[in-house]
């Protein structure tokens, strides 16, 4: 049996899908990113998952460039993305600045694509990738948060951001502000394909903002 990660709790992939013990394997045919999908496959049916909140929608990567850029994102710093999807803004933040990341995604199946995407990026070392509900994740050890929710899932973090994160982190939001809480800075542009984006950013003061 192999053990996998999901929601703080160890799941035992059995071992019809482990590579050293399948029946007629050959090395040469392995393809890490077929287990990594059997994994999350296996995970997502076993296991009680409540369905996302927010589809999955992908950043595209100059809007991910911009976002970090606006954050200043740097080689200290550590990178919560809550709705992480891919993986893509953590990998990007560890790939070019050097900077640890934590995605989380209450999808299964999006977690194991993103630790793929890690490993082809060969950032496995700076990044981690949880099956959680965005809503219990703790940020308290984030310098830089990353959102690209709804604006009601926005404004039902704002308690969880404005306790846990310490003064100075930066929140940067995709498309979507957090209810009355002024950004310090909007940005809009458009991304390569011509489609007008907008990105906001504030910075953790320590006042507690319900």
């Amino acid at each position: 049996m192999w053990n996998y990660s999901l929601r703080g709790r160890s799941v035992e992939i059995p071992s019809l899908i482990q590579p050293k013990t399948c029946r007629n394997f050959s090395t040469s045919r392995y393809n890490p990113g077929m287990l990594t999908a059997a994994i999350a496959l296996f995970a997502l049916v076993s296991t009680q998952v409540r369905i996302p909140d927010v589809p999955f929608l992908a950043t595209p990567d100059d809007v991910v460039d911009r976002m970090l850029d606006m954050a200043k994102v740097g080689p200290g710093d550590v990178v919560y993305d809550l709705g992480c999807g891919d993986g893509r803004i953590v990998i990007a933040a560890a790939r070019k600045f050097g900077a640890r990341g934590v995605g989380v995604d209450i999808n299964p199946v999006r977690i194991a694509e993103a630790n793929e995407n890690a490993r082809k990026a060969g950032v496995e070392n700076l990044v981690t990738f949880r099956v959680q509900d965005v809503m219990e994740t703790d940020v308290s050890e984030a310098t830089v948060v990353a959102l690209y929710m709804l604006a009601e899932i926005n404004v039902k973090l704002r308690p969880r951001l404005t306790i846990q994160l310490r003064p100075g982190a930066r929140i940067v939001s995709h498309t979507f502000g957090i209810g009355d809480w002024e950004p310090e800075q909007v940005v809009t542009f458009k991304d390569k394909m011509g489609t007008m984006r907008t990105l906001y950013r504030w910075t953790a003061d320590g006042k507690i903002r319900p």
